[in-house]
């Protein structure tokens, strides 16, 4: 039944106000689980968190843009589309959402798959950038889409104890896995792997810019970049006694890198990750 108020707007021809998005400090946004570039809107960034998806901006507010508030575990954005996100973890009523999409920048999120075994529970999932219909997500060992998202296989276990996932952005079948017991690197998409890092040191992150670079944190030493083509890492450096948990890479400036740390800070460094500073203003 409708109400007098709802009868009375009709029969004038007045249209209700869209509610106003929700607005946060960035202060106070925390469980941060992706970090990505807004390329629709310069400036401002997506927070992938346990409570929905925002965007921040820096001003040092950040806006509540999904239309539901369920914990992101698994996100990442599509690395041409600006409008296309993939996504996976819990809603907030409890279980898992497979694996979900949005095709409008984020605001309506809608289940693609279910995934195998599922609904998962991406908790690291990433999108190729050498092939963007080949995804790549961790529950119950490496599965893998070559499909955009909408048809998953089992690629195989997976290392021991696996953090983060990122994909080459130059072959589609190279995976790298941050681990607690250093960088993996698999050249099968995820059927068999390698150590190509330091023996027994935890990586907290390892993420690809789209120019080709390679990044992994490692704990207790920094933030350490490979170059294209080159198979020696070269150290960055470090955010004071932070450790980072998630990087982006500005697309159209390999230098702009936004992390977020084990205390939910989001940093900004416009020099290739040498020097760090609040991203809000």
């Amino acid at each position: 039944m409708r109400t007098f108020q709802a009868i009375a707007i009709l029969a004038v021809g007045i249209s209700l106000p869209a509610m106003a998005a929700e607005k946060v400090p960035l202060a106070e946004v925390s469980h941060i689980h992706g970090i990505a570039f807004d390329p629709a809107t310069p400036g401002s960034v997506f927070l992938a968190t346990h409570h929905g998806l925002y965007k921040a901006s820096p001003d040092g507010m950040a806006e509540a843009i999904s239309e539901n508030k369920d914990d992101y575990m698994g996100f990442s954005p599509h690395p041409t589309d600006p409008t296309l996100l993939f996504a996976s973890g819990h809603p907030s009523q409890g279980g898992n959402v497979g694996v979900i999409v949005s095709r409008d920048g984020g605001a309506i999120w809608t289940q693609l798959a279910t995934g195998v075994g599922g609904p998962v529970d991406f908790h690291a999932m990433t999108v190729s950038r050498a092939d963007p219909q080949t995804l790549y997500g961790l529950y119950d060992g490496i599965q893998v889409s070559r499909d955009g998202g909408k048809t998953w296989s089992v690629a195989g276990p997976g290392p021991a104890q696996v953090i983060d996932l990122a994909a080459s952005a130059k072959k589609m079948e190279v995976l790298y896995a941050a681990t607690l017991g250093g960088l993996m690197m698999s050249s099968d998409a995820g059927a068999s792997w390698q150590l190509v890092g330091p023996p027994n040191v935890e990586v907290s992150m390892v993420e690809t810019a789209q120019e080709g670079s390679l990044y992994a944190f490692f704990v207790g030493s920094g933030l350490f970049r490979q170059s294209p083509g080159d198979s020696t890492w070269a150290e960055i450096g470090r955010p004071s006694d932070k450790i980072i948990l998630h990087l982006a890479a500005d697309p159209a400036d390999p230098a702009h890198l936004l992390s977020v740390t084990q205390d939910s800070e989001i940093l900004r460094s416009t020099d290739g990750g040498r020097t760090w500073a609040p991203f809000a203003s």
